[in-house]
């Protein structure tokens, strides 16, 4: 699994600072292009659904990627951060009337917190150990949140009430959801670029490419993967407190499902281009509509069908595009100028 995120090309360092300004407003004409569906499709309340959703996974496959894709840790436990973040925006507001504005900033610290405490052990191991480590840790936390039922409601979940107003983050409106789905894909994505380009991002992609060479070099490779960790379980948990004042209903089948929630991450990225910027922006804007279509059309003919065929994408796109989309197109453009 690491050596699928070794083959993602990196993006050159810029010291320059105009430079810098100028990489910053290339991704922001990016991000600007990704707005035209939402502007395209503004008055149809169903794909301005979907739209909020891809934009959502987007922001969260790209926080996944500081540690999956820059860092080499393939993680499968990314949905404990996430329902981390769910649970506690919704808990601060049900229980002591905190805006959801106000309440993302301890659910982000929770999360980070948590990611610390079981990234300090799990980080020994390497490659498929990590992965499988991690993956029984989400499936632990989610037999936990099964049977808290003061904290979590148990098998029955958490129903957010709904109170119309900004405030509450609560909105009539499909669009603004999206919009505010959309404001998150940005800042992570700028965050990307700002970390690609500082010495921690430097670190985690030596990390990435040769922990014991990095390690010889005088890096500390677990202070480093943990420091990576820690900004991604925080994005992580942002998400994941949007994503319960979006639904208003949360259960632990759905924040800890590793289909839908963990592994989606690590799919959208690698679909994408993982260790790539954009990549997890392209693979959401790719597969989510996808997904949401083939549920619609295969879900009463062959129940899990989308899963299935999304199985077959990350397989094929595991044997064939290792660098993802991006990277692929990276290559290419690169070939071209050489031949050129």
């Amino acid at each position: 699994m690491t050596s699928i995120a070794a083959h993602a090309n990196p993006v050159p360092r810029l010291a320059d600072p105009r430079s810098l300004a100028l990489t910053f407003g290339l991704y922001g004409a990016g991000l600007a292009l990704c707005a035209a569906p939402l502007i395209a499709l503004w008055s149809d309340p169903y794909w301005i659904n979907v739209l909020a959703y891809t934009y959502l996974f987007a922001g969260l496959a790209a926080s996944w990627n500081i540690i999956g894709g820059f860092g080499g840790q393939f993680s499968l436990g990314h949905g404990v951060f996430f329902a981390i973040g769910a649970y506690s925006v919704a808990r601060l507001y049900l229980d002591l009337g905190w805006t959801p504005w106000l309440s993302i900033l301890p659910a982000a610290l929770l999360a980070t917190m948590v990611a610390l405490l079981i990234s300090w052990p799990t980080f020994r191991l390497r490659g498929p150990f990590f992965a499988i480590a991690t993956m029984a840790i989400n499936e632990a936390c989610f037999a936990i949140a099964n049977y808290s039922d003061k904290l979590t409601g148990g098998p029955r979940g958490i129903l957010i009430p709904f109170r119309a107003g900004f405030a509450n983050m609560i909105f009539i409106e499909r669009w603004k959801y999206a919009l505010l789905m959309f404001a998150f894909m940005c800042i992570v994505v700028l965050i990307t670029v700002a970390l690609r380009r500082s010495r921690l991002g430097h670190y985690l992609l030596a990390v990435r490419e040769d922990e014991d060479a990095a390690r010889s070099a005088g890096i500390d490779v677990l202070r480093v993967k943990l420091q990576g960790m820690a900004l991604s379980a925080a994005l992580t948990g942002v998400g994941g407190g949007l994503f319960a004042m979006y639904v208003r209903v949360l259960d632990p089948p759905t924040l800890f499902s590793l289909p839908e929630i963990g592994v989606k991450f690590a799919l959208l990225a690698l679909i994408g281009g993982i260790g790539t910027i954009m990549g997890p922006v392209i693979g959401s804007l790719l597969i989510v509509p996808l997904e949401n279509y083939l549920r619609g059309a295969l879900g009463g003919l062959v129940p899990g069908g989308h899963l299935i065929v999304l199985g077959l994408i990350l397989v094929i796109a595991a044997l064939f595009l290792k660098r993802g989309l991006v990277g692929e197109a990276i290559r290419l453009a690169r070939r071209a100028r050489r031949s050129s």
